[in-house]
């Protein structure tokens, strides 16, 4: 286990989970709620992504450990940082927003599948990432724009969280927004490693 990283996860989480609370919660917020978690997880990316690889989702952490880019020791230490992290935001959430109206939360199979087309397009670039595919300096836009583009992609048929740890931190949480990133990530990662793996080279995961 790596404490600096781990640290990272669960200041990552709980920034990334608190933006998605405010622009939820506060009425007549400027940002719409899918780009403010875009420029939140772009930006902590370029801040963190070279302690932890920013990966900041249970779905991801799984995922990226499955293609062999996550060492096995920091998986479990991650995804308990990342659900600590949305925690704590969800703690200062019902502080900031004792009045919150609730998000609805649906524990169909549709919802899961929904949930499982976001997560695997983002799984996808950010496994793309790993394997070097994308330039470090383009690294953030990719991944906060392609977390826009598959919060779209889900939001037919959910609350477009594409991850556990942020379901939780929202009040979205139910076992479709944890199967769901969890198959899907799983499935756009190891997607991309068929198709952008250039060889096997190592990346800053390794």
């Amino acid at each position: 286990m790596r404490p600096r990283a781990v640290a990272a996860e669960l200041v990552g989480t709980f920034a990334l989970t608190s933006s998605a609370l405010i622009s939820i919660h506060h009425a007549g917020f400027p940002i719409s709620a899918p780009a403010l978690a875009g420029l939140t997880l772009g930006v902590l990316v370029h801040l963190l992504g070279p302690v932890s690889g920013c990966l900041l989702n249970p779905a991801v952490t799984i995922a990226i450990w499955s293609i062999g880019k996550l060492n096995a020791r920091d998986v479990g230490a991650f995804i308990v940082a990342q659900f600590a992290g949305a925690g704590l935001a969800l703690a200062l959430g019902n502080v900031l927003f004792a009045d919150a109206t609730p998000l609805p939360v649906d524990a169909s199979a549709g919802t899961g599948v929904a949930e499982m087309l976001g997560a695997a397009l983002l799984a996808f670039t950010i496994a793309a990432v790993f394997m070097g595919r994308i330039p470090a300096r383009l690294t953030g836009a990719a991944i906060g724009g392609t977390l826009v583009v598959g919060i779209a992609w889900a939001a037919h048929g959910s609350n477009g969280v594409l991850n556990p740890a942020v379901a939780l931190g929202t009040g979205s949480f139910s076992l479709p927004y944890v199967w769901g990133p969890v198959v899907g990530a799983l499935a756009g990662a190891h997607l991309s490693r068929y198709v952008c793996d250039p060889g096997g080279r190592k990346t800053r995961g390794d």
